[in-house]
């Protein structure tokens, strides 16, 4: 069940990407002045969602063997 969690999660991450990048292109040929701007925001935001799976992990990491909380909880 958590296989087809995952799939799904994967393919709307996918399909939001591609929207995104349809979207670039459509303002881009509207108005090619501003292709620059649009393009490092689009790129930005694209790894941005690549890399909040990363950022999750680290996080989890972070929490599991480094855990900040745990030395308030043991009254140190």
């Amino acid at each position: 069940m958590e296989a087809i969690a995952n799939v799904q999660a994967f393919t709307a991450i996918g399909i939001g990407i591609g929207v995104m990048g349809s979207k670039f292109l459509e303002s881009a040929a509207r108005q090619p002045e501003l292709t620059p701007m649009l393009q490092t925001k689009m790129f930005l935001l694209a790894g941005l969602i690549d890399a909040a799976f990363l950022i999750g992990v680290g996080l989890a990491m972070l929490f599991a063997f480094a855990n900040p909380l745990l030395a308030r909880v043991a009254g140190g």
